[in-house]
Order: structure tokens, then C-alpha cells, then sequence
């Protein structure tokens, strides 16, 4: 049985561009979230993405979406029960045409279902294996359930994000689930291309720790000089030039100018005339400093910063809701978001492609 998925947004490419994953031929087991991301992610780009689903399940996408279905995206849909000889056997039928493959179950249900790797290499040895989960295929926890929150945390990278007096917090499902996704998507198209040159399959062990850590690279850089997560005032935490401040209508802003240029700047288009630029990193100075900023963007609604400060080098951005993100001029004229055919809300793929040359590339 088989089923259109939902249909791909329109393309952010130059129209004469042919999707760069075209041709390339995906199965994907449908699991939870990071797994069917990273086969969206892969399907954007071109890519064949079959997806199999299991009798009467209307996957992670109904249980979290209200029944519509935005991670089968681009995706053909085919039903199978995989616990039967006859589903078993149409899913190794898949295999076999099939350059890559996800699925994003705890370690061993693969195995035990006699779709493990090894089963899936006696058909297809140029197989790439897509394994998404959060702890790894091993490892104490490899066994262990857990969610984004929990991976993130591990990783130190959480701890990294926590002020004095407050617990940590990210955005829910975009470092851990989506980071990993990445990961995976990343990992099986680097997997393909050594396949099609060798006509060797790997499996790619995508773990969402793993993922989360190397994407940490900027903030462990940056921790590494004591200038985050240590006893020392941080940048990031502490100073006034980088932070969200509360607006006199309840909504909230966000500046960040780190560099000299962008901090002078700042001063200079809030009227601080009598803060000199040149002390930025006295940190004995950021708490008083602080509190003028938060009682100063306090005094006004957002719209007055937004009117004063957005589109200058004070690194400024305002605090948007999604359906207020959505309609911001800037990712409305890139149409960053479009809604589906149940009205909600979908990013377009990412990234964008354009032509080296000629019409279309970008031009100085």
C-alpha cells in the first residue's frame, strides 16, 4: 500500500537548478523526530526518500502535530508490517534498490527484526546505514531512553548555557533532535559518495551526543579561554552588550554587540553618550551598565527599538512568536516560512542553491 506524502514546499533554488541529492535513493524505517528530519532534510535536497510505517501508525508527526503529517515532506509513503515474513521480506526488496537507509530505533530492534546491517549488506553490500539515536549504538546508556534535553545536557553544552540563580534552558528539539538530524543527513551523503566511488557501504552512527558535542566546537573554544562557563564575568551572561531586555509592552529584544564597532554603536543610538566605548570589557562596570540597558528598553514598547535600532551594526534582532517570525519582512522576502495545506507553519528547505555564474548567482 502506498501513499503520497505531503507535497515539498516550493524549492528556495534558482529555477533552472536541478536539486543537488537527485538520484539518490533513500529508505527510511519511520522512527521518532531526528530520524525523519534528517530524511526530510535529504529529500528537500532531491533525494528519493521512501518511507515504511507501520499498520495504523500515524507517526511521530500525528502524535506532535495534530494529525498533520510535516516530516514526511517530499517523502512516498509505503505501508508495511514489518513483523511479518511477507513485510520483512518487501522491506529487503527495498533495500536492495536503495543507496541509503535510516532508521532511528534503539540499538539491536533493527537485528532482531533480521533488518540489521549485516542482513541488509547480503543484498545490498554499497549500503549505506543510517542509525540515528540519541546515546549511540554503544556505551552505558546505548540502552537507556532519553530525549533532547537530556543529550544536550550530558554533553556540558546545557551547563554551558546556565546563569546564576537560573536553571539552563534551549529551544526544545533544536539542539539535541535537530542538531543529530544534521548529523545523520550530513554522514550519509559523505557515506554515499564513498560508496559510489568504492562500492563499499558503512554504517553511519549518528548519535545525537556525539552531534551536539561537535557542534559545541565555538562554545568549547570559547569556555577553553574561561570566558564561558567558568567563575570569570562572561560575555555571554554578564555583559550588557549581550542579552534580551524586557520592552515597557511585555515583549522582548535582543542585542549583541560584541565587537568594539558594534558596542560604540549601541551607545551612540541609545544616547549613552557618557559611557565610554573604550571600557567595554571592564566588567566592573557591566552591572550598573546592565541595569541602565533593562530600566532604558523598559521605558519603551518593541516597536520603538525595532523602529531605532533594526537594520544597523548594533547586532539587534526583536524576540518574534513564530506567526510573527513567519511575516517579519526579512524571512518573508527570503519566504523563509509557508504554510502547509493544514495551515501551519513550515520552514522552506535549507540550505539554498544558486548558480556559480550567469543568471541568478550572487553578485557582489
Amino acid at each position: 500500500m502506498h501513499e503520497d506524502a505531503n507535497a515539498a514546499l516550493p524549492s528556495s533554488m534558482a529555477p533552472h537548478l536541478s536539486r543537488p541529492l537527485q538520484g539518490l535513493r533513500v529508505l527510511e524505517f519511520e522512527g521518532l523526530g531526528p530520524g525523519p528530519l534528517a530524511g526530510r532534510m535529504l529529500a528537500d535536497l532531491g533525494a528519493e526518500v521512501t518511507v515504511l510505517v507501520r499498520p495504523g501508525d500515524g507517526g511521530v508527526a500525528a502524535r506532535l502535530g495534530g494529525g498533520s503529517q510535516p516530516l514526511r515532506r517530499g517523502k512516498r509513503v509505503q505501508v508495511l508490517d514489518l513483523k511479518t515474513e511477507a513485510g520483512r521480506a518487501a522491506a529487503l526488496g527495498a533495500v536492495g534498490q536503495a543507496e541509503a537507509l535510516i532508521e532511528g530505533f534503539r540499538p539491536g530492534v533493527m537485528e532482531r527484526l533480521g533488518l540489521g546491517p549485516a542482513d541488509c549488506a547480503a543484498c545490498n553490500p554499497a549500503l549505506v546505514y543510517g542509525r540515528m539515536t540519541g546515546w549511540g549504538q554503544d556505551g552505558p546508556l546505548a540502552q537507556a531512553a532519553g530525549h533532547d534535553l537530556n543529550y544536550v545536557a550530558l554533553t556540558g553544552l546545557l551547563g554551558l548555557g546556565a546563569r546564576p540563580e537560573e536553571p539552563p534552558r534551549v529551544p526544545p528539539t533544536v539542539l539535541g533532535d535537530a542538531g543529530g538530524a544534521l548529523a545523520l543527513a550530513f554522514g550519509i551523503v559523505s557515506a554515499v559518495l564513498a560508496a559510489r566511488a568504492t562500492g563499499q557501504g558503512r554504517v553511519v552512527d549518528a548519535a545525537i551526543v556525539d552531534a551536539v558535542a561537535m557542534l559545541g566546537g565555538l562554545a568549547q573554544w570559547i569556555s577553553g579561554s574561561g570566558q564561558l562557563g567558568g567563575p570569570a564575568p562572561s560575555l555571554f551572561h554578564d555583559s550588557p552588550f549581550y542579552d534580551s531586555y524586557r520592552c515597557a509592552d511585555g515583549h522582548d529584544i535582543t542585542v549583541g554587540a560584541l565587537e568594539p564597532a558594534f558596542y560604540a554603536e549601541l551607545l551612540r543610538r541609545l544616547g549613552l553618550d557618557d559611557v565610554d566605548p573604550a571600557q567595554q570589557h571592564d566588567t566592573a562596570t557591566w552591572p550598573t551598565l546592565k541595569q541602565r540597558l533593562t530600566a532604558l528598553f523598559a521605558s519603551q514598547p518593541r516597536a520603538h527599538w525595532v523602529e531605532r535600532l533594526e537594520g544597523t551594526d548594533v547586532c539587534f534582532a526583536p524576540v518574534l512568536a513564530l506567526d510573527e517570525a513567519a511575516m517579519h519582512p526579512h524571512l518573508a522576502a527570503r519566504a523563509v516560512y509557508q504554510r502547509d495545506a493544514q495551515g501551519a507553519w513550515q520552514a522552506a528547505p535549507a540550505p539554498r542553491f544558486l548558480p556559480l555564474v550567469g543568471e541568478g548567482a550572487v553578485k557582489a
